[in-house]
């Protein structure tokens, strides 16, 4: 009989804390690791193990399904969670069998007790008995539990790639992303991080691994992890053309702060000021940390941080020259880095965020001025929250009273990133390796 080793006890923390409290497993991770003390090696096996499983959950429910003489539902919520981190260890990750099947039993003792422990034992090394190519053979299975993703998500990722690339989205969907770091204009430069270039942001860094808050860039500040794709949208409002003046910058849904740190940083070197905006209170304290708002060394270019609902904005009408609306979206393209979206998600939840996105990109479009300009962006493929949007708004813009807005090429030149309106810029985890982000500019006229 051994004590859970930390890394393991780390992973399944995580899983708990995204069934109990819908915890993000990006978030829920280095609170995970720093309560077990887990660092180094031990920490990137905790983040692959807490991840892998949760990206690959239906997968292994499927496989769980063949194993156990029962209804998962009505196996204890904690063992299954134990359950489904030995699968990942057999089935997707170098572990040998009998360590991924022994530790999952020491596991399940510490946590549940000797009775779960035995049972652990006994479907795990039913498990064993085949790898996961095996075990899909042996399923007959559809592309639901081939890639892990219910088939809803899998029906809206099709309407928006195309039939003959969905296979490869929905498997891009299950790689470990890698970690992307971002240096920010006239406080840092790309060669202070360690990495590769990124291939189409002009700041951004591959990260050649390790911790990146040991990166003095970083820790100070200066730099920070954002993927590409999320870079790209900061460079899209930035670059895209202005006549006459632009002092005012506006991002309307700043949280958690990452497009905001770019922004200001490229806003302060053309003597611009941001004002970053965020509905929640504590969402708006995570801007302000990010800025370093009340630091000895604030970020430059930053006019304020406030807190302020989008759809009932505090500004006059035409009071900035550049806005970006990040939207709140349902997240189906950085289902990479945010595996648990596509359990927790519902197709309910989509008319609601449209609404919201109408809404949001509405008061965008009356915010910027006579010849302003509008980025609108989605960390989401799906049409409705993409074209949908941006046409509704287009189409509103022309009844009379209401600012009168056109849709405008992208300052972006990115192979195969044709979004689904003319213009527009749509990438994808399986082209580009960035997260599935949208983008499409507006200007007032």
């Amino acid at each position: 009989m051994s004590a859970p080793d930390p890394a393991r006890r780390a992973a399944y923390d995580v899983l708990r804390a995204v069934r109990v409290a819908d915890a993000y497993t990006n978030l829920a991770l280095p609170v995970a690791l720093g309560r077990r003390r887990v660092t180094g090696r031990d920490a990137a096996f905790a983040t692959e193990l807490a991840s892998g499983t949760i990206r690959r959950r239906g997968t292994y429910d499927a496989i769980l399904g063949e194993c156990i003489d029962r209804p998962l539902d009505k196996v204890q919520v904690k063992v299954l969670d134990i359950l489904r981190l030995g699968c990942h260890q057999l089935l997707s990750m170098r572990v040998p069998p009998h360590a991924a099947i022994s530790t999952s039993v020491d596991l399940a003792r510490a946590e549940v007790g000797d009775g779960a422990a035995g049972f652990v034992n006994a479907v795990l090394r039913k498990v064993s008995a085949r790898d996961v190519a095996g075990w899909l053979n042996t399923l007959d299975a559809d592309r639901t539990v081939r890639f892990s993703h219910p088939q809803w998500i899998v029906d809206l990722l099709t309407e928006a790639v195309g039939a003959a690339e969905i296979d490869a989205l929905l498997a891009a969907d299950n790689e470990s992303p890698a970690v992307t770091l971002v240096a920010r204009p006239g406080r840092s430069t790309r060669d202070e991080l360690p990495g590769e270039p990124t291939r189409f942001s002009p700041y951004g860094v591959v990260s050649a691994g390790g911790d990146p808050g040991s990166v003095p860039a970083v820790a100070e500040g200066r730099a920070g992890v954002q993927d590409e794709g999320s870079q790209l949208v900061a460079v899209a409002l930035a670059g895209a053309p202005l006549e006459g003046p632009d002092r005012r910058w506006l991002d309307l849904c700043a949280g958690p702060g990452g497009k905001a740190a770019l922004l200001a940083a490229l806003a302060a070197e053309r003597e611009a000021r941001l004002v970053a905006a965020e509905v929640q209170p504590h969402r708006a304290d995570l801007v302000r940390r990010v800025l370093g708002v009340a630091s000895a060394h604030p970020a430059p270019g930053v006019e304020a941080v406030t807190v302020a609902d989008g759809t009932a904005p505090p500004w006059e009408p035409g009071s900035f020259d550049r806005v970006l609306v990040d939207a709140p979206c349902s997240g189906l393209g950085a289902l990479r880095r945010r595996p648990e979206a596509r359990w927790h998600k519902s197709p309910d939840d989509l008319a609601q965020l449209v609404g919201l996105q109408v809404a949001l990109l509405t008061s965008a479009v009356s915010l910027a001025r006579p010849g302003g300009v509008v980025v609108y962006a989605t960390c989401s493929p799906v049409l409705a929250e993409t074209a949908g949007v941006v046409t509704r708004v287009l189409d509103a813009s022309r009844l009379d009273g209401r600012p009168e807005v056109t849709l405008e090429p992208m300052p972006l030149d990115i192979p195969d990133s044709v979004g689904p309106l003319p213009g527009t810029v749509q990438l994808w985890p399986h082209r580009h390796r960035t997260d599935a982000m949208f983008v499409a500019l507006l200007r007032r006229t």
